[in-house]
């Protein structure tokens, strides 16, 4: 007699933080990415920490071959500076073209128990961010530059996040933006919740995150 496989429903959560079946909260949120900048910070960031990280290496290797020099310093500042424009118009096109794709919504799923709270991208926004990363992919395969595949392929595969909370060692409310950030040491993920639900998901993250410093 053939087994039959135990179907599990599906949960489809709405747009409030409420309790299921699966003793977990569940809910969507829907970011607008013209009016708030969250989205567009981070990319900045990652970008700024590629810039500098850049910077430093070259100025490592003008050191080590030729001395320490203001010359080479100033070189060093204009080869830093001109990545940093670069970055500043790409960061801001790539923005609005994913922005552009999504409908200018970012929606995101949370789901949330007294372990962690996982932050996961609805599946159209899944969709484009995938389309996004393989064209990143096929720019820098027809680039020769290996740097910009890698950065296409973590892009299409990395669309959610997991915090333990009893890893995380910054929670940090930013009511204005409805965004709670909560930062562990290697893994930064932004819990966004509306004006309703904010205060009850903050004060629950707080309470089961024992480690961490809240501001």
């Amino acid at each position: 007699m053939a087994r039959v496989k135990k179907q599990i429903p599906k949960i489809e959560s709405d747009y409030r933080v409420r309790l299921y079946g699966d003793g977990k909260y569940h809910w969507k949120y829907d970011l607008n990415l013209l009016k708030n900048p969250s989205v567009l910070i981070d990319v900045y960031k990652a970008l700024g920490m590629t810039v500098l990280i850049t910077g430093f290496i070259l100025f490592l290797i003008q050191a080590c071959s030729s001395g320490f020099h203001l010359e080479d310093m100033g070189f060093v500042l204009k080869i830093t500076g001109l990545m940093a424009a670069i970055f500043l118009v790409l960061g801001i096109l790539g923005y609005l073209l994913y922005a552009a794709l999504s409908g200018w919504i970012y929606t995101v799923e949370f789901i949330m128990d007294e372990k962690g709270v996982l932050h996961q991208q609805s599946p159209r926004s899944e969709k484009v961010a995938k389309r996004i990363g393989c064209l990143t992919v096929l720019v820098g395969i027809f680039a020769r530059k290996p740097g910009v595949v890698g950065t296409g392929m973590v892009a299409a595969n990395h669309t959610s996040m997991l915090s333990d909370f009893s890893s995380v060692k910054k929670v940090k409310a930013k009511r204005r933006m409805n965004t709670i950030m909560v930062n562990e040491p290697f893994a930064k993920n932004r819990v966004y919740a509306c004006n309703d639900d904010f205060d009850f998901v903050y004060q629950y993250i707080c309470s089961h995150c024992p480690k961490a410093k809240i501001s």
